[in-house]
Protein backbone atom coordinates (compact mmCIF):
# COMPACT_ATOMS: atom_id res chain seq x y z
CA UNK A 1 0.00 0.00 0.00
CA UNK A 2 0.89 3.93 -0.40
CA UNK A 3 2.25 5.26 2.88
CA UNK A 4 0.16 2.76 4.98
CA UNK A 5 0.16 4.96 8.03
CA UNK A 6 -1.59 7.33 5.74
CA UNK A 7 -4.33 5.09 4.02
CA UNK A 8 -7.81 4.78 5.87
CA UNK A 9 -8.62 1.60 7.13
CA UNK A 10 -11.69 1.40 5.02
CA UNK A 11 -12.33 3.03 1.25
CA UNK A 12 -14.12 6.24 1.70
CA UNK A 13 -17.30 6.79 -0.03
CA UNK A 14 -17.81 10.05 -2.59
CA UNK A 15 -20.87 10.71 -4.66
CA UNK A 16 -21.05 12.15 -7.92
CA UNK A 17 -23.60 14.92 -8.77
CA UNK A 18 -23.00 14.70 -12.33
CA UNK A 19 -25.18 11.97 -13.76
CA UNK A 20 -28.66 13.13 -12.68
CA UNK A 21 -29.97 15.43 -15.44
CA UNK A 22 -30.85 18.52 -13.47
CA UNK A 23 -33.48 20.66 -14.71
CA UNK A 24 -33.68 24.66 -14.09
CA UNK A 25 -36.17 23.78 -11.37
CA UNK A 26 -33.93 21.26 -9.55
CA UNK A 27 -31.61 23.67 -7.54
CA UNK A 28 -33.12 22.78 -4.25
CA UNK A 29 -32.84 18.91 -4.91
CA UNK A 30 -29.07 19.21 -5.61
CA UNK A 31 -28.50 21.16 -2.13
CA UNK A 32 -30.80 18.46 -0.58
CA UNK A 33 -29.08 15.70 -2.15
CA UNK A 34 -25.93 16.98 -0.84
CA UNK A 35 -27.34 17.95 2.77
CA UNK A 36 -28.40 14.07 2.56
CA UNK A 37 -25.19 12.78 1.54
CA UNK A 38 -23.75 14.37 4.50
CA UNK A 39 -26.22 13.48 7.04
CA UNK A 40 -25.40 9.57 5.64
CA UNK A 41 -21.82 9.71 6.28
CA UNK A 42 -20.80 10.63 2.75
CA UNK A 43 -16.82 11.75 2.90
CA UNK A 44 -17.31 13.73 -0.83
CA UNK A 45 -19.73 15.64 -3.27
CA UNK A 46 -17.93 15.69 -6.54
CA UNK A 47 -19.18 17.24 -10.09
CA UNK A 48 -17.57 17.51 -13.53
CA UNK A 49 -16.96 20.39 -15.84
CA UNK A 50 -18.77 20.29 -19.03
CA UNK A 51 -19.09 23.22 -21.04
CA UNK A 52 -21.64 21.99 -23.59
CA UNK A 53 -23.88 18.61 -23.53
CA UNK A 54 -22.22 16.14 -24.50
CA UNK A 55 -22.53 11.82 -25.02
CA UNK A 56 -23.06 11.83 -21.13
CA UNK A 57 -25.07 14.32 -20.78
CA UNK A 58 -24.70 17.69 -19.17
CA UNK A 59 -23.34 19.17 -16.03
CA UNK A 60 -24.09 22.41 -13.52
CA UNK A 61 -21.12 24.68 -13.42
CA UNK A 62 -18.65 23.16 -10.69
CA UNK A 63 -17.81 26.57 -9.06
CA UNK A 64 -20.96 27.73 -8.67
CA UNK A 65 -22.52 23.99 -7.44
CA UNK A 66 -19.98 23.42 -4.99
CA UNK A 67 -19.98 26.86 -3.63
CA UNK A 68 -23.99 26.63 -3.34
CA UNK A 69 -23.55 23.11 -1.30
CA UNK A 70 -20.49 24.40 0.61
CA UNK A 71 -22.64 27.03 1.54
CA UNK A 72 -25.34 24.01 2.77
CA UNK A 73 -23.32 21.43 4.30
CA UNK A 74 -20.28 21.60 7.38
CA UNK A 75 -18.78 18.51 7.44
CA UNK A 76 -18.66 16.81 3.86
CA UNK A 77 -15.70 17.73 1.47
CA UNK A 78 -16.00 18.97 -2.11
CA UNK A 79 -14.11 18.07 -5.26
CA UNK A 80 -14.32 18.54 -9.07
CA UNK A 81 -13.87 15.20 -10.64
CA UNK A 82 -12.42 16.51 -13.37
CA UNK A 83 -11.77 20.10 -14.04
CA UNK A 84 -11.13 20.68 -17.56
CA UNK A 85 -7.73 23.11 -16.23
CA UNK A 86 -7.44 24.39 -20.10
CA UNK A 87 -10.19 26.04 -20.08
CA UNK A 88 -10.08 28.38 -18.00
CA UNK A 89 -7.42 31.56 -17.73
CA UNK A 90 -4.57 30.64 -14.75
CA UNK A 91 -5.22 33.92 -12.62
CA UNK A 92 -8.84 33.65 -12.88
CA UNK A 93 -8.75 29.62 -11.97
CA UNK A 94 -6.28 30.67 -9.25
CA UNK A 95 -8.38 33.09 -7.58
CA UNK A 96 -11.50 30.93 -7.92
CA UNK A 97 -9.83 27.86 -6.40
CA UNK A 98 -9.20 30.09 -3.80
CA UNK A 99 -12.10 31.49 -2.92
CA UNK A 100 -13.12 27.96 -2.32
CA UNK A 101 -10.71 26.72 -0.16
CA UNK A 102 -11.65 29.87 2.10
CA UNK A 103 -15.55 29.68 1.67
CA UNK A 104 -15.57 25.92 2.54
CA UNK A 105 -13.20 26.07 5.06
CA UNK A 106 -10.32 24.16 3.44
CA UNK A 107 -12.65 21.20 2.23
CA UNK A 108 -12.24 21.96 -1.59
CA UNK A 109 -9.71 19.71 -3.39
CA UNK A 110 -9.27 20.20 -7.10
CA UNK A 111 -8.90 17.88 -9.28
CA UNK A 112 -7.78 18.66 -12.62
CA UNK A 113 -7.34 17.22 -16.04
CA UNK A 114 -6.93 18.05 -19.58
CA UNK A 115 -10.88 17.17 -21.13
CA UNK A 116 -11.36 15.24 -24.48
CA UNK A 117 -14.13 16.79 -26.19
CA UNK A 118 -13.22 18.61 -29.37
CA UNK A 119 -16.76 20.41 -29.67
CA UNK A 120 -15.93 22.25 -26.35
CA UNK A 121 -12.36 23.25 -27.48
CA UNK A 122 -13.22 24.61 -30.47
CA UNK A 123 -16.70 26.25 -29.06
CA UNK A 124 -14.09 27.76 -26.36
CA UNK A 125 -11.59 28.90 -28.56
CA UNK A 126 -8.84 26.78 -27.28
CA UNK A 127 -6.92 24.32 -29.48
CA UNK A 128 -7.44 20.63 -28.70
CA UNK A 129 -3.66 20.20 -29.39
CA UNK A 130 -2.46 22.68 -27.00
CA UNK A 131 -4.18 20.94 -23.96
CA UNK A 132 -1.49 19.35 -22.51
CA UNK A 133 0.77 22.33 -22.58
CA UNK A 134 -1.71 24.43 -21.18
CA UNK A 135 -2.58 22.39 -18.42
CA UNK A 136 1.19 22.10 -17.07
CA UNK A 137 1.78 25.44 -17.66
CA UNK A 138 -1.96 26.57 -15.44
CA UNK A 139 -1.27 24.47 -12.85
CA UNK A 140 2.74 25.55 -12.91
CA UNK A 141 0.98 29.12 -12.51
CA UNK A 142 -1.54 28.38 -10.23
CA UNK A 143 1.13 26.66 -7.70
CA UNK A 144 3.42 29.74 -7.82
CA UNK A 145 0.58 32.22 -6.84
CA UNK A 146 -0.52 30.26 -3.91
CA UNK A 147 2.82 29.26 -2.58
CA UNK A 148 4.58 32.64 -3.32
CA UNK A 149 4.50 36.27 -4.06
CA UNK A 150 4.84 37.95 -5.96
CA UNK A 151 5.44 36.14 -8.89
CA UNK A 152 7.05 37.11 -12.36
CA UNK A 153 6.65 34.37 -15.03
CA UNK A 154 6.48 34.15 -18.77
CA UNK A 155 5.44 31.27 -20.02
CA UNK A 156 3.66 29.95 -23.73
CA UNK A 157 0.27 30.94 -23.09
CA UNK A 158 0.90 33.26 -20.17
CA UNK A 159 2.90 35.84 -18.58
CA UNK A 160 2.97 37.51 -15.10
CA UNK A 161 4.91 40.52 -13.75
CA UNK A 162 5.20 41.13 -10.16
CA UNK A 163 1.45 39.40 -9.72
CA UNK A 164 0.28 38.86 -6.10
CA UNK A 165 -2.73 36.93 -5.81
CA UNK A 166 -5.92 38.76 -4.60
CA UNK A 167 -7.24 35.45 -2.44
CA UNK A 168 -4.87 33.58 -0.30
CA UNK A 169 -5.76 30.07 -0.21
CA UNK A 170 -7.03 29.02 3.98
CA UNK A 171 -4.90 25.58 3.07
CA UNK A 172 -1.38 26.76 3.35
CA UNK A 173 0.05 26.18 0.07
CA UNK A 174 -3.52 25.77 -1.95
CA UNK A 175 -5.90 23.15 -1.73
CA UNK A 176 -5.10 19.37 -2.49
CA UNK A 177 -4.68 18.77 -6.77
CA UNK A 178 -5.69 15.42 -7.98
CA UNK A 179 -4.30 14.77 -11.30
CA UNK A 180 -6.63 12.53 -13.69
CA UNK A 181 -5.63 10.57 -16.58
CA UNK A 182 -3.71 7.26 -16.94
CA UNK A 183 -1.32 8.49 -19.51
CA UNK A 184 2.27 8.33 -19.11
CA UNK A 185 2.01 12.53 -19.35
CA UNK A 186 -0.86 12.52 -16.72
CA UNK A 187 0.84 10.76 -14.46
CA UNK A 188 4.17 12.84 -14.87
CA UNK A 189 2.38 15.75 -14.43
CA UNK A 190 0.89 13.84 -10.98
CA UNK A 191 4.32 13.74 -10.04
CA UNK A 192 5.29 17.34 -10.65
CA UNK A 193 2.23 19.44 -9.56
CA UNK A 194 -0.21 16.79 -7.83
CA UNK A 195 -0.87 15.70 -4.31
CA UNK A 196 -2.44 12.88 -5.91
CA UNK A 197 -4.03 10.90 -8.79
CA UNK A 198 -7.69 10.50 -9.63
CA UNK A 199 -8.71 7.58 -11.88
CA UNK A 200 -11.60 6.87 -13.76
CA UNK A 201 -13.61 3.71 -13.32
CA UNK A 202 -9.95 1.63 -13.08
CA UNK A 203 -10.26 -2.00 -11.23
CA UNK A 204 -7.43 -2.82 -8.70
CA UNK A 205 -4.97 -3.99 -11.17
CA UNK A 206 -5.11 -0.43 -12.90
CA UNK A 207 -4.90 1.26 -9.77
CA UNK A 208 -2.03 -0.71 -8.23
CA UNK A 209 -0.14 -0.55 -11.66
CA UNK A 210 -0.50 3.23 -11.58
CA UNK A 211 0.98 3.03 -7.96
CA UNK A 212 3.75 1.14 -9.35
CA UNK A 213 4.30 3.73 -12.20
CA UNK A 214 4.07 6.84 -10.03
CA UNK A 215 6.76 5.33 -7.55
CA UNK A 216 9.01 4.73 -10.70
CA UNK A 217 8.55 8.11 -11.56
CA UNK A 218 9.46 9.59 -8.52
CA UNK A 219 12.56 7.98 -8.13
CA UNK A 220 13.81 9.37 -11.21
CA UNK A 221 12.58 13.11 -10.19
CA UNK A 222 13.49 12.74 -6.97
CA UNK A 223 9.95 12.79 -5.41
CA UNK A 224 8.70 10.62 -2.77
CA UNK A 225 5.34 9.52 -4.14
CA UNK A 226 4.33 7.28 -1.12
CA UNK A 227 2.01 10.53 0.30
CA UNK A 228 0.18 10.81 -3.17
CA UNK A 229 -3.39 9.66 -2.83
CA UNK A 230 -5.29 7.74 -5.33
CA UNK A 231 -8.92 8.33 -5.64
CA UNK A 232 -11.34 6.61 -8.48
CA UNK A 233 -14.72 7.42 -9.88
CA UNK A 234 -16.60 4.06 -9.94
CA UNK A 235 -19.87 3.56 -12.02
CA UNK A 236 -21.91 1.84 -9.97
CA UNK A 237 -25.76 1.05 -10.79
CA UNK A 238 -26.94 -0.41 -7.20
CA UNK A 239 -28.52 -3.73 -7.14
CA UNK A 240 -32.54 -3.15 -7.53
CA UNK A 241 -31.91 0.20 -9.42
CA UNK A 242 -32.71 0.67 -12.90
CA UNK A 243 -30.38 2.79 -14.56
CA UNK A 244 -31.50 6.28 -16.03
CA UNK A 245 -28.56 6.40 -18.84
CA UNK A 246 -25.67 3.68 -19.69
CA UNK A 247 -22.40 4.08 -17.50
CA UNK A 248 -19.72 5.56 -19.46
CA UNK A 249 -17.08 3.22 -17.68
CA UNK A 250 -16.43 -0.48 -16.21
CA UNK A 251 -19.23 -1.01 -13.66
CA UNK A 252 -17.83 -1.29 -9.85
CA UNK A 253 -19.19 -4.90 -8.87
CA UNK A 254 -19.54 -5.69 -12.34
CA UNK A 255 -22.61 -5.72 -15.08
CA UNK A 256 -25.04 -7.15 -12.66
CA UNK A 257 -23.63 -5.48 -8.98
CA UNK A 258 -24.30 -7.20 -6.27
CA UNK A 259 -23.70 -6.25 -2.65
CA UNK A 260 -20.91 -8.78 -2.11
CA UNK A 261 -19.87 -7.97 -5.75
CA UNK A 262 -19.92 -4.22 -5.18
CA UNK A 263 -17.94 -4.72 -1.40
CA UNK A 264 -15.32 -6.77 -3.14
CA UNK A 265 -14.53 -4.51 -5.40
CA UNK A 266 -14.32 -1.58 -3.41
CA UNK A 267 -11.86 -3.92 -1.30
CA UNK A 268 -9.82 -4.63 -4.21
CA UNK A 269 -9.24 -0.99 -4.87
CA UNK A 270 -8.62 -0.10 -1.28
CA UNK A 271 -6.07 -2.90 -0.88
CA UNK A 272 -4.21 -1.52 -4.27
CA UNK A 273 -3.92 1.85 -2.45
CA UNK A 274 -7.07 3.82 -3.52
CA UNK A 275 -8.19 5.53 -0.48
CA UNK A 276 -11.83 7.02 -1.98
CA UNK A 277 -14.02 5.98 -4.34
CA UNK A 278 -16.70 8.57 -5.81
CA UNK A 279 -19.83 6.65 -6.72
CA UNK A 280 -21.30 7.80 -10.02
CA UNK A 281 -24.74 6.55 -10.27
CA UNK A 282 -26.72 6.71 -13.97
CA UNK A 283 -30.20 7.29 -11.85
CA UNK A 284 -32.18 10.31 -11.77
CA UNK A 285 -32.81 12.67 -8.80
CA UNK A 286 -35.01 10.60 -7.10
CA UNK A 287 -33.64 7.23 -7.66
CA UNK A 288 -29.94 9.30 -6.39
CA UNK A 289 -31.26 9.94 -3.54
CA UNK A 290 -32.54 6.02 -2.61
CA UNK A 291 -29.39 5.03 -3.74
CA UNK A 292 -27.56 7.27 -1.37
CA UNK A 293 -29.82 5.15 1.42
CA UNK A 294 -28.56 1.65 -0.06
CA UNK A 295 -24.72 2.54 0.29
CA UNK A 296 -25.36 4.18 3.78
CA UNK A 297 -27.06 1.46 5.25
CA UNK A 298 -26.14 -1.71 2.74
CA UNK A 299 -22.84 -1.08 1.34
CA UNK A 300 -21.01 0.99 3.91
CA UNK A 301 -21.47 -1.52 7.02
CA UNK A 302 -20.34 -4.68 4.59
CA UNK A 303 -17.02 -2.42 3.95
CA UNK A 304 -14.59 -4.11 6.39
Amino acid sequence: MVAGALIQSTVQLGVSLEPPAWSEEDGGRVLETARRAEHLGFDYVLMSSHMLRNRIGSALDPFVMLAAVAGATSRIRLATSVLVVPYYDPVMLANTVASMDVLSGGRFVLAAGTGWNPEEYAAIGVPLSERGARTDENLRILRALWETEPVTYTGRFARLEEAVAGVRPRTPGGPAVWIGGNSEAALRRVVRFGDGWHGRGVDHTTAADVRSRLAALGERTGRDTSALTLTTVGFLTPPGFTPAQPAPGRPLGGTRATLDSVVEDLTRLHTAGVSMCSLWMPLDGPGLADALHWVAEELRPALP
